[in-house]
């Protein structure tokens, strides 16, 4: 028996001794569990997945975390599990089967929160578990969302988070969402965020990566007309760690922007994986698009894979997309070391330099200054 077909079977086994959740929530569970089976784990020979290799969580096995029965109201009915696609995404329908940890927020037309709203999620070692977040934000409303995945002290057996989160963002709504995540060195961690945005709205998504053995992140939205969308990203790598980012920007009506910037840092043997694409529907003219993906690389043995796509139907659009790899500047580093700096200590100001662009970018200082201790802290580390 394959790693995968094994691995198959152990979810079927957790599938059927979960405990049975309101009819509504059951059926989308039994409808994505049927779509997992017929898709199996992505391959290598799946081209949205050829860089990276999840054989590793195949063959792992976990004890799947549990979180009581699901407590979803039918408020959510109207939109759970209706954005994030388990066609398109094994690991989403995966998680779809397993819905009992779901989060579920809404933001009533009009409103203004003040204060961010955080969602904490932390890995158990040796566990599997299936976060899933839903946020409804109303006509209008305004609103900040940070999301933190962390793990167990270093050391500790490997584990995997698998998680979904899905954003229904009403007309002309302003919403600013963080996802830092800090697991363990010894983490699976797969996570997709799909957007669905209302006429006029203003959307942002921020993804900090910087903890995980292997790491996937699918971060997706849906543009109507006049909508503005951003997304950022920034990922730190070292040693043998391993990080994928896939991003679509889809602009299904006229008059939308999007303004896209990854930037990555790899040392040691790490790699990493980009994927940006930017879809203009045949309707959505006018369109105004722009990706950059930066890789800073600091090791001749560190790999980035990078592909940034254009997929233009429409004629009267603004769109431009690049990539670029790149190393220290060689005389910035010695100018630093002339002054007195010494040679690791400049490095790591050059590198937390190329970063800045990100950083600057959160809005919240609290959380700016606490991302700005988490990157020199990374750094740092690995420098020792």
């Amino acid at each position: 028996m394959t790693a995968v077909a094994e691995q198959t079977g152990l979810w079927l086994t957790e599938f059927t001794n979960q405990p049975k959740a309101e009819p509504w929530i059951q059926k989308l569970r039994e409808n994505a569990f049927e779509r997992f089976m017929q898709a199996g784990l992505p391959t290598t020979h799946d081209e949205e997945w050829r860089f990276t290799n999840v054989a590793p969580i195949a063959r792992a096995r976990f004890a799947m975390r549990t979180a009581g029965e699901c407590d979803v109201t039918e408020e959510a009915e109207p939109h759970l599990a209706q954005h994030a696609d388990i066609k398109a995404n094994a690991f989403v329908a995966l998680n779809t089967a397993f819905l009992q940890d779901v989060k579920f927020v809404r933001v009533p037309r009009g409103k203004v929160l003040q204060q961010p709203i955080e969602l904490n999620f932390r890995g158990v070692a040796g566990q599997a578990h299936h976060p899933r977040v839903l946020i409804v934000v109303g006509s209008g409303a305004h609103c900040t969302v940070v999301e933190t995945y962390e793990g167990p002290p270093e050391g500790e057996a490997a584990y995997f988070t698998n998680a979904v989160t899905e954003f229904v963002v009403g007309d002309g709504a302003v919403v600013d969402h963080y996802k830092i995540q800090r697991e363990s060195l010894a983490a699976f961690h797969v996570a997709t965020m799909q957007a669905t945005l209302g006429r006029s709205a203003n959307f942002s998504s921020h993804s900090i990566s910087l903890g995980g053995a292997l790491v996937r992140n699918d971060a997706n939205a849906v543009l109507s007309e006049g909508t503005e969308a951003t997304l950022n990203g920034l990922y730190v790598v070292n040693g043998t760690q391993h990080i994928d980012n896939h991003t679509i920007l889809d602009h299904s009506q006229p008059n939308g922007a999007s303004h896209e910037v990854y930037k990555g840092i790899l040392d040691g043997r790490a790699t990493a994986v980009f994927n940006g694409r930017i879809i203009v529907r045949k309707d959505a003219q006018k369109t105004d698009s722009k990706q950059t993906n930066k890789n800073l690389v600091l090791s001749d043995n560190a790999v980035i894979n990078t592909k940034p796509e254009l997929q233009i139907h429409a004629d009267d659009v603004r769109c431009t997309h690049g990539a670029t790899i790149g190393q220290l500047d060689s005389e910035a580093l010695f100018y630093l070391q002339s002054r007195g700096i010494s040679k690791s200590d400049a490095r790591n100001l050059l590198t937390y330099a190329f970063a800045q662009d990100i950083i600057d970018r959160i809005k919240g200082q609290p959380l700016r200054e606490s991302l700005e201790r988490m990157l020199f802290e990374k750094l740092n580390a690995h420098a020792k």
